[in-house]
């Protein structure tokens, strides 16, 4: 499990690129390069990394699924992700 100040920090990131987000967008379509460095930087969507939404995990991510490689193995071998099989061959 990932720090708990971790998680929090990207949620706050997350927050803030969906805030400045029309602005930021107006901003590039005037060319208004000074404004836009002013902007906080955490308001960047460079800045968000992604993580796994049940334990905070940034690597081993799958985006498809939006969770890590381990917790994705955990419930796909419980049987709790549809349309998912353990494959052999």
């Amino acid at each position: 499990m990932a720090r708990k100040s971790a998680v929090a920090r990207q949620q706050k990131r997350e927050k803030m690129v969906a805030k400045y987000a029309a602005k930021r967008k107006w901003l590039k379509e005037q060319g208004e390069w000074q404004a836009l460095a002013l902007l906080p930087r955490n308001s960047s969507p460079v800045r968000l990394h992604n993580r796994c939404l049940l334990t905070g995990r940034p690597r081993g991510y799958i985006r498809r699924f939006g969770i890590s490689r381990i917790k994705f193995r955990e419930l796909a071998l419980a049987g709790k992700i549809p349309g998912v099989k353990k494959s052999s061959w």
